[in-house]
């Protein structure tokens, strides 16, 4: 493993301790990139809410799964397991559908969340389904998608390592995505490395900020005023300034 792939697997893993919420807060006070950009919709939903969170490079595909009467193209796939396998780095798996039925799109079961996870992937992220779900805690294999599916057409996979639009945001190649089972979102490249540390900042603001919020005694203009100084206090003044020119609204 080269030095740049040592460094980024220490930091996936530092940032495998935070809720996928708590880092997108942190990204809107840190990093000028429009929420729009990194969060996915509600489509995209945990499919394995057990396990979490999932932390890793992304590596893009398409694959239809729901067209009748085609043949199985399963070339790209095989190849693109060898690719994963090479990166030795955790990999989420983008997958963008091409059926012609969308809601009977199936990009995966248990058999090949085995050998996705023998390659080196840790996660699917897809705006199809899945099935076999029961399966995916023991591999341990992570599923986000729109839903279960029962069955599939024959699998024909497209183009592959190219950006992709699943649930609203456009994943590139190499991307960082973070998932858990609230939801996914991709981490800006200008913000990553100074992300793990400014979310522990963000954890004890928030805690600090909650017990304000919970208090009887103090009118709604008090908790503003005390929430307010908490903000400069744990180093996000000026974050939140650039936010609020930007009309990012980060929530408690």
């Amino acid at each position: 493993m080269s030095d740049s792939n040592d460094k980024l697997a220490i930091l996936l893993n530092e940032l495998r301790e935070f809720d996928t919420a708590l880092l997108a807060n942190t990204i809107g006070y840190i990093d000028p990139t429009p929420p729009h950009e990194y969060y996915m919709g509600q489509s995209i939903s945990c499919l394995t809410p057990t396990l979490g969170p999932s932390v890793g490079v992304a590596v893009t595909c398409e694959v239809e799964s729901s067209t009748p009467n085609v043949k199985a193209d399963w070339e790209l796939y095989w190849k693109q397991l060898d690719e994963i396998a090479a990166m030795k780095i955790p990999v989420i798996w983008v997958v963008k559908t091409l059926g012609s039925r969308p809601d009977h799109e199936c990009v995966l079961g248990d058999g090949m969340a085995k050998t996705l996870y023998a390659a080196g992937s840790i996660a699917v992220v897809t705006d199809g389904g899945a099935r076999d779900l029961n399966a995916f805690p023991s591999i341990p294999f992570a599923a986000y998608g729109r839903g279960k599916t029962i069955h599939h057409c024959a699998l024909r996979f497209h183009r592959k390592d190219r950006p992709v639009e699943v649930g609203g945001i456009t994943v590139r190649p190499g991307d960082v995505l973070h998932a858990n089972a609230e939801g996914v979102i991709r981490l800006p490249a200008s913000c990553l490395a100074k992300l793990p540390e400014r979310a522990v900042a963000m954890r004890a603001f928030e805690q600090d900020a909650h017990r304000h919020l919970r208090r009887t005694d103090l009118t709604a203009l008090e908790k503003r005023k005390l929430v307010t100084a908490l903000v400069g206090k744990y180093g996000f003044a000026a974050g939140a300034k650039a936010a609020k020119r930007k009309r990012v609204s980060v929530q408690l």
